[in-house]
């Protein structure tokens, strides 16, 4: 296979013209390809000269996809590195931009075929992009190919830049929207990362603050898919959902307002609320794929959360017993469980059969708690402030006691 390395003084866009243009025309007879490459390495020259680099971008992606069929990865490579240093040729950052989209959209075309080069050849056209918008369309275009290609595992390291990304790109609530839901997307994609996927789709929910009705009924699904990945979480236990607008919205919503009474079960109430939920609605939660005994083990983890949260610091085993619908000898392997997925900071009593709580995660952390926090901080500072107070007073007393004597003495001699 013929590597497009130019050997002579050859400019590399005219030779990948002329390598695609005869691997496009090899099966018309000599001829008729020579006439062929021949007008399309003219049409290309003239191009050059006349700046009309649209054009010639236009033209060295005619043959892309036979290039995906036809070409090594090594020269694959190569062809579209040449092609997309088009992008540093013109003046206009618009022209720039289109030249993006014509490029980027050939990338993508087959996704299924060598999706990971296309996914590298697409990162390679990002590194080239000076305008921070062009660099956000491309890298959209990239989650997309990641999710489709069933690639995700080459994208998903560059989340963790996303902070510096989103200042880099400066873009609107729009396409911050765009961008949270595709990473989330991607991250579905993949089963270890249902945390970060449940982040990024509170960041895209959170963009919804303050829109009107109709914007916010945009969100209505993700809002349910949201619920329903938190419910179905086995380490998840704390959120702010309920916080939020594009949540709200769901609780006297004529389709979705029994997923958003789940979600207020499992935030605000014990076991008992929901077994009458399901007794109920058992079919609903088989249509999102919940499944009944993950649901009761995460309610006894939550319900034994809440009996922390408000037992004044000791838990009788047998509210535990009857909170949590098991039996006497199941008690203490709860109570284990929650200190393992560290929910509780706490140490059990055998002898008065009572667990001594020291410190509960709280299951929603909203307006009230954060009031709670600032109060206890202030009676913290103030109890500092006496302490300070008290020490230098001390001191003083100190120091003049000190100062009285050795004036005494001095009076003595």
């Amino acid at each position: 296979m013929t590597t497009v390395v130019p050997t002579s003084e050859e400019d590399p866009a005219l030779a990948v013209v002329r390598f695609t243009s005869e691997l496009a025309w090899a099966d018309a007879g000599p001829e008729a390809a020579e006439e062929q490459v021949n007008r399309l390495c003219l049409e290309a020259q003239e191009s050059m000269v006349m700046g009309r680099w649209m054009d010639l971008a236009s033209l060295m992606l005619t043959s892309a996809d036979l290039m995906f069929s036809k070409v090594s990865d090594k020269d694959l490579e190569c062809i579209f590195t040449v092609i997309c240093n088009l992008v540093t040729k013109p003046e206009s950052l618009d022209e720039v931009h289109e030249m993006t989209k014509l490029i980027s959209g050939k990338i993508i075309q087959q996704p299924n075929d060598k999706p990971a080069m296309r996914l590298k050849i697409l990162f390679n056209l990002y590194n080239l992009l000076e305008n921070p918008y062009s660099r956000f369309f491309v890298y959209m275009k990239a989650l997309n190919l990641a999710v489709n290609g069933k690639v995700t595992e080459h994208i998903i390291p560059s989340f963790k830049k996303i902070d510096s990304f989103l200042k880099e790109w400066n873009i609107d609530i729009k396409d911050k929207r765009a961008l949270f839901l595709g990473i989330a997307n991607v991250l579905k994609e993949s089963r270890s990362s249902s945390k970060d996927s449940f982040k990024f789709l509170t960041k895209y929910l959170a963009t919804f603050s303050g829109e009107d009705a109709h914007t916010m009924d945009e969100a209505k699904e993700e809002a349910v898919r949201t619920i329903i990945e938190f419910v179905k979480s086995p380490d998840m236990f704390q959120c702010d959902l309920l916080d939020m607008p594009a949540i709200g919205q769901l609780e006297n919503d004529a389709k979705y307002a029994s997923v958003y009474q789940l979600l207020k079960i499992f935030l605000t109430q014990r076991l008992d609320g929901y077994l009458e939920f399901q007794a109920g609605n058992s079919a609903l939660l088989k249509s999102y794929g919940l499944v009944h005994e993950d649901c009761i083990a995460k309610m006894r983890l939550m319900s034994l959360v809440d009996l922390g949260s408000n037992e004044s610091g000791q838990i009788p085993y047998g509210l535990i017993k009857d909170t949590l619908q098991i039996n006497n000898d199941e008690v203490e392997k709860w109570v284990v469980k929650a200190r393992t997925a560290k929910l509780m900071d706490c140490k059990m009593d055998q002898m008065n059969q009572v667990v001594i709580v020291r410190r509960c995660t709280e299951r929603v952390f909203g307006q009230h708690q954060w009031q709670t926090l600032r109060t206890k901080l202030s009676t913290w500072r103030a109890n500092v402030a006496n302490v300070i107070s008290t020490i230098q007073a001390t001191n003083k007393i100190t120091e003049d006691g000190s100062h009285s004597q050795a004036v005494q003495g001095l009076i003595i001699r």
